[in-house]
């Protein structure tokens, strides 16, 4: 197992981060008919980021607003928002909360945690990317992260209604964040 002195993470500094939701981004992509992909984003993120003294103590919660989903096609983000997907008027959230970091290899970590979305929790584990530290437009400290996972949209049960015979089962979610040492 890695300990802090193991790992080399240049700029290193504890401290509480909140999300830059203006300079961060929550992407998905999920299959149509089996051959082309689709994308979208949320345009409402909030969170918290905690860097521990060890690296592996760090913290992360993060609230995704799913009122805020946009595909690119006003017709889709409507059907997307309805009951046979996020159902954004009963649940307008998605969170994630972290249970623990696992360092990969140099500035990449695994962070498992619970991925909570339509009232359903599930486990998850991010792949995260430490892109570095450094200082934000306002001087003061910022962290730059990218993370990605794969989620099963029926674990959280996302039918799809009729559409669930052409959307896949699949959906990526990839995360750029920045955010501001508090």
């Amino acid at each position: 197992m890695s300990t802090p002195s193991d790992l080399a993470l240049p700029g290193y500094t504890t401290g509480t981060w909140t999300i830059d939701p203006v300079h961060s981004e929550i992407s998905f992509t999920v299959k149509h008919l089996g051959i082309a992909k689709v994308r979208g984003r949320f345009d409402a993120v909030e969170g918290q980021i905690v860097t521990a003294e060890n690296p592996l103590e760090s913290t992360v919660s993060a609230t995704v607003h799913t009122p805020s989903v946009s595909t690119g096609n006003d017709q889709r983000d409507g059907h997307v928002r309805a009951e046979d997907f996020l159902h954004t008027e009963q649940h307008p959230e998605m969170t994630f909360r972290s249970t623990g970091v696992r360092a990969a290899s140099g500035d990449r970590f695994s962070v498992d945690g619970e991925l909570t979305l339509r009232g359903v929790t599930r486990p998850v584990t991010l792949d995260v990317e430490l892109n570095g530290f450094g200082t934000g437009m306002d001087g003061k400290p910022a962290i730059g992260l990218s993370a990605s996972t794969e989620i099963n949209r029926s674990d959280f049960g996302v039918t799809a209604g009729p559409a669930g015979a052409v959307v896949g089962e699949a959906v990526r979610i990839t995360l750029e964040i920045e955010a501001n040492q508090v």
